[in-house]
């Protein structure tokens, strides 16, 4: 809620007076001693603020998605526990936690624009990739998943290259030697989003080959975010869609 929404409900007497005081006193965050939440996020990015649980209590993670949903459709908390789910769904039992991509999650019903193609190497991507497509989707984009079409077996990916040319962006996750990024990108004629993966044998050092290859790619229109950063990924496709519309 903007404080010209505020504002104008008071004018139409659709809130008192001490309860415009008390929603504007969250203006321009809301201090819980742990944690500074910052409401007005959406209005200046388009995107409400995101609880990174990973190193939060589960009471903690609770108390700031409460808080959030007061004020969002869509509320996210990534990388999430079950214990951190379980302290959640206590406080809004609208949370849905879904395990896949470590993501607690509440929305709301909204209209879907753009679409983002969400390619992995491999399966063992996958957590990674259902990270950046519940990110994209809870964003307002559309999504469709085309997972396991890495170039180990490229005739995979040249199956459903037709399906995926359709999409507005591209993100493309990858572990190992991370070759599905650049091979994308000379096909196709839309930003490639390149997520490397920590997945690998020893020589891939936790991702750090498969990231060394995605930002030394040769192919043009490639960007990349950190190992397995799911989240950075789906949130720059969101924005891309945003921008073009």
């Amino acid at each position: 809620m903007d404080i010209e929404k505020i504002l104008q409900q008071y004018k139409n007497e659709e809130i008192t007076g001490e309860q415009a005081k008390n929603l504007l006193s969250k203006f321009p965050y809301e201090d819980l001693s742990f944690v500074k939440i910052d409401h007005q996020r959406k209005e200046r990015t388009g995107m409400a603020e995101v609880i990174l649980a990973q190193g939060k209590t589960p009471e903690q993670t609770a108390e700031i998605f409460e808080k959030l949903a007061q004020h969002n459709g869509n509320v996210m908390a990534t990388r999430a526990t079950k214990e951190h789910y379980t302290a959640v769904k206590k406080l809004c039992d609208e949370a849905v936690y879904d395990e896949t991509s470590r993501i607690i999650y509440k929305k709301t019903q909204q209209k879907k624009s753009g679409l983002v193609a969400v390619c992995t190497g491999g399966t063992a991507d996958i957590p990674v990739a259902e990270e950046a497509a519940i990110t994209t989707e809870l964003s307002g984009a559309a999504v469709e998943r085309f997972y396991d079409v890495g170039v180990a077996g490229i005739h995979r990916l040249f199956d459903k290259i037709e399906q995926i040319r359709k999409a507005d962006v591209i993100i493309a996750v990858a572990g190992m030697e991370g070759a599905l990024p650049s091979v994308l990108a000379g096909l196709v004629s839309v930003p490639v989003i390149a997520v490397p993966t920590s997945i690998g044998y020893g020589a891939n050092f936790g991702g750090l080959s498969a990231l060394l290859t995605m930002i030394n790619s040769c192919a043009a229109g490639v960007s990349v975010v950190n190992i397995d950063n799911g989240f950075g990924a789906g949130y720059i496709a969101a924005q891309i869609i945003r921008g073009n519309k």
